[in-house]
């Protein structure tokens, strides 16, 4: 983790989950909120060989508030990965990267299935608060996600 404390109002967020097998070669879901307010988003799952799903929408600053709000609220930056283990290769990992004014964190961990997950690990507070912001951070995106982008109008 690195951690530079600082008062600039910039903002940057990039979440990734992903693994890469023989069966199924790379597959993922990431999404990127950039200074600008455009949020980026890709899910690719392979799942009977479906194509990349990509997807492009430009924020309001009330959303990006909302975001750094759900961030700090979080308590992330009091968290430290020292203690973390490096995921292997092979596995399914999380990257967790956010820019608010001059702090900037950088989490790289295998990826937490479930709170059973971590309740072995070196440093489960921590992890626990990793977790719940990443489910947070998906839940709110993949939701702007499906209203920016319903395929069926709603019935007037």
């Amino acid at each position: 983790m690195t951690t530079d404390a600082g008062h600039n109002d910039e903002f940057y967020l990039r979440l990734y989950i992903g693994h890469k097998s023989k069966a199924f070669g790379h597959e993922f879901m990431e999404f990127e909120v950039c200074p600008s307010g455009n949020l980026r988003y890709a899910n690719n799952s392979n799942y009977k060989d479906d194509s990349i799903i990509r997807r492009e929408v430009s924020l309001g600053p009330a959303v990006v508030q909302e975001l750094k709000r759900i961030i700090r609220t979080s308590e992330i930056s009091a968290v430290d990965d020292e203690q973390w283990d490096a995921p292997p290769l092979s596995a399914r990992q999380q990257e967790l990267e956010i820019k608010i004014g001059n702090e900037h964190i950088a989490f790289t961990c295998a990826e937490i299935m479930s709170l059973a997950d971590i309740e072995d690990s070196r440093d489960p507070k921590g992890m626990t608060v990793l977790y719940y912001l990443t489910q947070d951070l998906k839940c709110f995106i993949q939701s702007l996600i499906n209203l920016h982008f319903k395929i069926q109008p709603i019935p007037s």
